[in-house]
């Protein structure tokens, strides 16, 4: 295929209108028709079905139920926590995307500073994937946080909000993710050598400290015993979110380099069930450690009551089953990647037994400070727990397709899947 460089980078020489046509875009467009059902079932419910119009207005004057409406058509608050509509599935894929992305990112530029040549062979493919997956994360927490104010997050900054410190995280995090693609695609190698070391440390820290700020997002909700009990949070984040990396990773190598890499193929995915084993056992004694210290009425709904189908399928598939498949497959690659299907499904509803689980006993008085001094919500009795919407599932199957369309746009002009000598 001819080319021709950028910036000392070898790009793909074809045109937009053939990469959008090409049939392995097929899968995103589905996906992301998905997605655009959903961003219309959202908007519909936000902005037009439950409103407030002018005749409203004039029938009920003083209506405390027409101003509130009102409110909600002008400013939207979608994405708020609220005690009858507490974080919902967007939190979720949020949060998987999002940790799993950057989990891989972690681990490639962990590989990198350690020279480990397998890893360096096939970093790109694996970059670009956790980078897209990064922005399919991004996708999904932006339709939660309401897209047409986005804006108020620069023009009304909150700098103690957990969720605003997203804002300036983000905008330096994903530029030093594109700068280190840079790095291992161009060939002005005098350069590599001279910034390498250093971007591949800052992207490091920049990594540990999104995990660290993500972990304050939920540790500094008060008014939610879950995340306000679990121990180190931080850590829950680091080592579940390399769980579900690891298995990613041997998926995308399965599909992406059986092929390419000869010999390397079973050195790679040896490689990556021995990171997945490690994060699967240290996972389960995180979480078994953690019921000694979070808050026993959460514990108690878990283990015994409306969760408990919930936390069992998620202890089968995310530790159980990957445990024993990779024990048992330690030469049979088939067996690994089972086990990593299995893992990735476990850890998704890990992830939503936290964020679910975590409003089950909400805004209680457990501090007495704030909103909570005077009992506000002491008249919840029972667990909240909604089903996601037909919306909701439809955003986050559209996140996938964010996901793959950028994948594809990079392999498409960039050959990121190649075999890097």
């Amino acid at each position: 295929m001819e080319k021709f460089m950028i910036a000392g980078v070898q790009v793909n020489k074809q045109s937009f209108k053939s990469f959008l046509l090409s049939k392995k875009m097929l899968w995103a467009y589905l996906f992301l028709a998905f997605g655009l059902y959903g961003l219309y079932d959202v908007f519909s419910q936000r902005y037009f079905l439950l409103t407030a119009n002018a005749h409203d207005a004039g029938a009920f004057p003083g209506s405390t139920e027409v101003a509130q409406a009102m409110k909600e058509a002008v400013f939207g608050d979608g994405g708020e926590v609220k005690r009858e509509a507490p974080w919902s599935l967007y939190i979720v894929n949020y949060m998987y995307m999002l940790y799993t992305g950057s989990g891989i990112i972690l681990l490639v530029s962990l590989a990198e500073v350690l020279h480990i040549d397998v890893i360096k062979k096939t970093a790109t493919g694996f970059l670009a994937f956790g980078f897209a997956m990064v922005l399919g994360g991004l996708f999904t927490i932006s339709v939660d946080l309401n897209i047409l104010h986005l804006q108020w997050l620069v023009l009304s900054p909150n700098i103690k909000a957990g969720m605003w410190l997203m804002l300036p995280l983000y905008a330096i995090y994903l530029p030093m993710v594109l700068l280190e693609l840079y790095l291992l695609l161009t060939k002005n190698k005098n350069f590599v050598k001279k910034v390498a070391f250093l971007v591949l440390t800052v992207g490091l820290v920049i990594e540990f400290t999104e995990y660290y700020i993500q972990a304050k997002l939920f540790d500094m909700n008060t008014a939610r015993h879950l995340w306000t009990t679990y121990p180190i949070l931080t850590l829950y984040f680091i080592i579940s979110s390399l769980a579900a990396s690891a298995a990613v990773m041997i998926l995308y190598t399965f599909v992406t380099y059986k092929k390419k890499l000869g010999n390397d193929y079973s050195v790679l995915m040896h490689l990556l069930k021995e990171i997945a084993l490690f994060s699967v056992v240290a996972l389960g004694a995180y979480e078994a450690t953690a019921y000694l210290f979070i808050d026993k009425k959460w514990g108690a709904i878990i283990l015994f009551g409306d969760f408990k189908f919930y936390f069992f399928a998620y202890i089968v598939f995310a530790i159980g089953i990957p445990f024993v498949l990779i024990f048992r497959g330690q030469t049979s690659n088939f067996l690994k990647v089972i086990a990593s299907v299995f893992l990735v499904i476990g850890t998704y509803i890990g992830r939503l037994i936290f964020v679910y689980g975590g409003n089950a006993y909400p805004m209680s008085d457990r501090f007495g400070v704030g909103f909570e001094k005077y009992g506000e919500y002491e008249n919840i009795k029972d667990i909240i727990f909604f089903m996601p919407s037909i919306g909701e599932i439809a955003i986050v199957i559209g996140s996938v397709g964010v996901i793959l369309f950028v994948y594809n746009l990079l392999d498409t002009f960039l050959s990121i899947s190649k075999i890097s000598e």
